[in-house]
């Protein structure tokens, strides 16, 4: 027995030997054409899951600000005498109030808290905004209320943070404001107003009720939390997809996405139940609605200021497919298409119309009279079958007739092969879409074998969208493990030598809050204080900040790098710097012997490594920076026996051209950046 198992270990150890041995020569064509790498290529997708925009991107601390879930006063606690109202409202399409009514002595209070999603988080000096909008309701013409920042929990003899005396002043709606800041940092706060008047006939009427950090992303108004939009602008996106995903299509067509629902003052734009609130039994949140701050304008404004062209999405009239049977009669009719259609049409002219038509003139009084330049639009999101043709092509024609310069997005459906994914792509080919957005959510074993998938795509007809995929990890481990990044670093090298195929790329979901997430992995992960980015955050951000402007073929043994012994790689050329450009993902185990052949203007470069010896370990917010990219810079002095073949480092050629190697570890993935300039 101890014979047998010494010859395994034996062969085991030749075979990691023989590996290590192989001289992987990679062959790079610096002076190739090679092919246009778009801008748009690698990029980022946002949707309302798992509490990304209410709740996470969008700075808002208040759960339901104007009253209007189906239940008025969820989230909210309501104590003394207070009554939800809709007479007089002041917005006509948020018509709930609340009417604070003196209770009956001094010391009893009427008023509401707030404990925002899975509390309010403050920070210790940061300075909070609140507005609403207020009129009194009693005899006195002026009515004091009290706005706290509150601290629920704790042994300390005084819950209240910070507090602000507001005096509403006369019958007629008007907006109040006031600024508070907290003394201490606190991941689980909660937001009180009350009734401040000790007159027996005071009352007030109170609509609104919003309180946002001073600070946002870029200072903008209705804006964005700070810390997630930066780590947004931070992975040096192409595109911003928007805003999903299967919130477009709604579980009914009522509550699909309507893009003309968020734009226009903040106050009167509509909720809607989130798709995504009853989406996932087995993790239902029943105050997951969304606001609309958030909306059209502010994914443009987005887009803009993180340089990323944005790509809209909309409704092509059709509901979820997966949570309704066609017998229910889910889509709309061919006679009422025309209203979605026009929907489309109009949020064109919303994003490129000149200030003085109908809605660029919306656009325009928003704060943005120029134009967003926008020149891309998906129709429909997961969708397929012939009703979905039926209604695609009248969509696609009415488009292409009135905005003939803006590129149509169709779709090969909800899956990454097969019977639906086929046939669509039938359609999209004869219907000459100008691109085909691809959706692949999968397990290991298929981002470990596909790098080549679009190896032998056709170069000619529509351009490929990989919209939404993300490796799933086997076994029901579906996290963020550094294995799983891994393998979506390999894949991604297909999508990068095949730059001629496919135009455009996003990981999904984006965001995720760690006590309101319905689906992982995910690409950033929250609470109400921190950010954590993962694993496949670094990959996308690698990939983005290194992308080059045409790709060129890398080769070994004559043949691109797909799958050679566990390697997959992809070359690029930044035309800026001249700067040649590597990625290389070892899949295998053990480590491997890498030799490039560089031109003789190489001198120096950099090389970024994403590597963890524990393919299952992943970063949290406890420790955010477990496993992140390191970086080393490269010398290209000569080594001073350049014939050792295990010595490793750089040697010249009679020629002048430099022969770099290294040994790179297992379950690794580098970028090199050689520096021609």
């Amino acid at each position: 027995m101890k014979k047998l198992l010494l010859s395994a270990a034996l062969a085991a150890l030749c075979v990691t030997a023989a590996a290590q041995a192989r001289k992987n020569v990679l062959e790079l064509a610096v002076d190739a054409p090679g092919i246009p790498i778009q801008p748009t290529m690698y990029g980022i997708f946002l949707e309302d899951i798992n509490f990304a925009a209410d709740g996470g991107l969008y700075a808002e601390k208040i759960c339901n600000r104007s009253f209007e879930y189906e239940n008025p006063l969820q989230g909210w606690k309501s104590f003394g005498k207070v009554e939800v109202r809709t007479d007089e409202a002041p917005f006509e399409r948020n018509p709930h109030y609340v009417r604070f009514g003196y209770q009956g002595h001094p010391a009893r209070q009427s008023g509401l808290q707030n404990d925002g999603w899975f509390g309010i988080g403050y920070e210790k000096g940061a300075d909070y905004k609140l507005t609403f909008w207020a009129r009194t309701a009693g005899k006195p013409k002026e009515v004091g209320l009290a706005a706290i920042l509150v601290k629920p929990q704790g042994e300390g003899e005084n819950q209240n943070l910070a507090l602000a005396e507001i005096t509403v002043k006369g019958s007629k709606w008007a907006r109040y404001e006031a600024t508070l800041t907290s003394p201490i940092t606190l991941e689980k706060g909660a937001f009180r107003l009350l009734l401040w008047d000790e007159d027996p006939q005071a009352a007030v009427d109170v609509e609104h009720i919003s309180l946002f950090p001073a600070e946002t992303f870029n200072g903008d108004g209705n804006g964005l939390r700070k810390d997630l939009a930066q780590a947004l602008a931070d992975l040096h996106p192409g595109i911003l997809r928007f805003p999903g995903g299967c919130i477009v299509e709604g579980t009914t067509l009522e509550n699909r996405y309507q893009w003309k629902n968020t734009v226009g003052p903040v106050e009167n734009r509509p909720i809607n139940i989130n798709r995504w609130n009853y989406g996932t039994f087995e993790r239902m949140f029943p105050d997951y609605y969304q606001s609309g701050g958030l909306g059209f304008y502010e994914y443009f404004r987005l887009a803009e200021e993180i340089g990323a062209e944005p790509v809209p999405i909309v409704s092509c009239g059709m509901a979820c497919q997966f949570q309704n049977d066609p017998d229910w009669h889910p889509n709309c009719s061919m006679d009422d298409l025309r209203t979605y259609i026009q929907d489309a049409l109009d949020l064109i002219e919303f994003a490129n119309g000149s200030p003085k038509s109908k809605w660029g003139k919306v656009r325009a009084q928003m704060g943005h009279p120029e134009p967003f330049n926008l020149k891309y639009l998906g129709i429909g999101n997961e969708q397929w079958g012939a009703e979905f043709i039926e209604r695609f092509i009248p969509f696609m024609e009415a488009v292409r007739a009135r905005y003939p310069e803006i590129k149509i997005i169709g779709t090969s459906g909800p899956y990454l092969g097969g019977e639906w994914f086929d046939d669509l792509w039938k359609e999209m080919r004869r219907l000459d879409v100008d691109l085909v957005d691809e959706h692949y959510y999968s397990w290991e074993g298929f981002y470990e074998k596909n790098a080549g998938r679009y190896d032998s795509y056709p170069r000619t007809g529509p351009k490929v969208f990989a919209g939404e995929y993300a490796c799933h990890g086997s076994d029901g481990k579906k996290f963020n493990h550094f294995n799983a990044a891994l393998l979506e670093a390999s894949f991604m090298t297909g999508l990068e030598r095949n730059a001629d195929v496919v135009v455009m790329s996003s990981y999904a979901p984006t965001f995720a809050h760690v006590e309101g997430w319905q689906w992982r992995p995910d690409l950033i992960w929250f609470d109400n204080l921190r950010v954590m980015k993962t694993c496949s955050y670094y990959v996308q951000q690698l990939y983005a900040a290194n992308k080059g402007d045409r790709a060129i073929p890398i080769t070994v043994d004559g043949k691109p790098v797909v799958n050679a012994d566990g390697l997959n790689a992809s070359a690029a050329i930044d035309e800026a710097t001249g700067d040649i450009i590597v990625k290389v993902a070892n899949l295998s185990p053990y480590s491997q012997t890498l030799y490039f052949a560089l031109p003789a203007e190489v001198k120096s470069g950099e090389r970024i490594t994403l590597h963890s010896d524990n393919p299952v370990a992943e970063n949290s917010l406890d420790a955010p920076e477990t496993i992140v990219p390191v970086s080393r810079t490269l010398d290209f002095t000569p080594v001073a026996d350049p014939d050792n073949a295990w010595l490793l480092g750089v040697r010249r050629q009679p020629d002048g051209s430099v022969e770099y190697s290294e040994r790179l570890g297992g379950r690794t993935f580098v970028v090199y950046r050689f520096h021609r300039n």
